[in-house]
C-alpha cells in the first residue's frame, strides 16, 4: 500500500510518499520562517497564499524522489485539523482533488495523532501501549496511547503550551522569530542559578500543565532590568538558561509521573518541542530511574511534516478500507484527539 501525504496545517508545506512495505520513499518540505520572520510569527493569510504556490510543485517533487507513479497509490493523505483553516483549506482541496483524478481514496489525518505516531516511523520503534508527550505549537498533552485511535488524555495545559512559552520567552528576551529555538541556543551560553523562575504546578496533583505564570515571572525579570534595552548579553543568556530550565523541569517531573501512575514503560516525545536537547537529556537520566525508556522521532520530524501524514493515512486505511469512500473536502481548525475512533 503506497500513500501520498500532504502537509499544510501552518507554516510548513510537505509533501511525502509512504509504502507499507518498504517505509518511506520520499519526503519534501518547504519552510515559510523567512515569509514570516519580519512579522515576528506566521501571518495565516500568508501561510495559505505560500502553500497554493508550493504544493503541488512538492508533489511531483516528491513523485520524482521517490520514483512512485501516481498510479501505484492506495491513497492520498492530508491534514485535515487541527490548524489554521485556511492553510488546511489549501492540502484538503488538493489532496481530495488529486484523489477524485486519480479514483482513489482521500484520508483526513488529524495533525496531533501523527505527531503521536511519528516515532513508530523510526528503525526502533515503539510498541503499543505506551504514554505520549506531545509538545507541538500550540499542544502539550500527555496521552496514554493502546493502538491506533485508542487515546486517552491524561493532562494538558490550562493555558500556554510549552512552545508557546519558549516563543514568548523568546520575544521577551528580544531574540527574533522563530523564537524557541533562538532561546535554547541562548541558554545553553547562560549560567545555571542566577535567576530563579517557578515551576507552575510542578508540586500540584495531576499531571496538567501551566506555563502562564512562567512567563510572567519572566517578564517581571525583564522589566526589573529597564527592559530588553536595558538587559546585558549576560544578562539575556542567563534568564534563558532559567527559562529554559523551568520549562524542561516541569515537563520532565509530569512525564515521569504519568509514567509511575500508568505503569507502562515507553514514553514517545512528540511535536516541535522534542527537538530540545536538555529536554532529551533530561528526560533520559528521569526516566531511567523508572525503568522506563524514551523514543522520539529523528530531529527533522519532531517538526511538522508529510512522512507522518502518509504514515498515519496509511495505517488508518489498512485498518478501515471502506471508510474513506466519500470525497468531500474536511478542514477542522479545532478537533479535540478525544473525537478519533478506533
Amino acid at each position: 500500500m503506497i500513500i501520498l501525504g500532504l502537509e499544510t496545517s501552518c507554516d510548513e508545506t510537505a509533501a511525502a510518499i509512504y509504502d507499507s512495505g518498504s517505509g518511506l520513499r520520499g519526503h519534501c518540505l518547504f519552510s515559510q520562517v523567512e515569509t514570516h520572520a519580519p512579522f515576528g510569527g506566521v501571518v495565516p493569510e500568508l501561510a495559505s497564499r505560500d502553500h497554493i504556490r508550493k504544493l503541488m510543485p512538492l508533489v511531483e517533487a516528491v513523485f520524482e524522489q521517490s520514483g512512485v507513479q501516481p498510479r501505484e497509490l492506495a491513497g492520498v493523505a492530508y491534514t485535515a485539523g487541527p490548524g489554521l483553516v485556511g492553510a488546511l483549506l489549501v492540502g484538503a482541496t488538493a489532496g481530495v482533488g488529486l484523489a477524485l483524478g486519480w479514483g482513489i481514496p482521500a484520508i483526513p489525518v488529524h495533525h496531533m495523532e501523527a505527531h503521536l505516531l511519528a516515532a513508530l516511523l523510526e528503525p526502533d520503534p515503539p510498541q503499543f501501549p505506551f504514554v505520549a508527550l506531545l509538545v507541538s505549537g500550540g499542544h502539550t498533552l500527555l496521552v496514554e496511547v493502546q493502538g491506533l485511535g485508542i487515546y486517552r488524555i491524561l493532562g494538558e495545559t490550562l493555558d500556554d503550551a510549552a512552545g508557546e512559552a519558549f516563543d514568548k520567552g523568546a520575544k521577551l528576551l528580544g531574540l527574533p522569530y522563530p523564537g524557541g529555538p533562538q532561546l535554547a541556543q541562548l541558554a545553553d551560553q547562560g549560567r545555571p542559578g542566577r535567576y530563579a523562575l517557578p515551576r507552575p504546578m510542578r508540586n500540584q496533583p495531576g499531571l496538567d500543565f501551566s506555563f502562564s505564570g512562567l512567563k510572567t515571572a519572566l517578564a517581571l525579570q525583564v522589566r526589573g532590568k529597564g527592559g530588553v534595552a536595558g538587559l546585558t548579553e549576560a544578562d539575556r543568556a542567563d534568564l534563558a538558561n532559567a527559562y529554559q530550565e523551568a520549562i524542561v523541569d516541569t515537563l520532565v517531573a509530569r512525564s515521569c509521573r504519568a509514567i509511575a501512575s500508568t505503569g507502562h514503560t515507553r514514553l514517545v516525545i512528540a511535536g516541535g518541542v522534542g527537538a530540545n536537547r536538555l529536554l532529551r537529556e533530561r528526560l533520559a537520566d528521569g526516566l531511567s530511574r523508572h525503568g522506563a525508556t524514551v523514543y522520539y522521532p529523528r530531529i527533522g520530524f519532531c517538526t511538522d511534516n508529510a512522512a507522518m501524514i502518509a504514515f498515519t493515512g496509511c495505517l488508518r486505511l489498512a485498518a478501515s478500507p471502506d471508510a474513506f469512500q466519500d470525497l468531500q473536502v474536511a478542514a477542522r481548525p479545532r478537533w479535540p484527539l478525544e473525537e478519533l475512533r478506533p
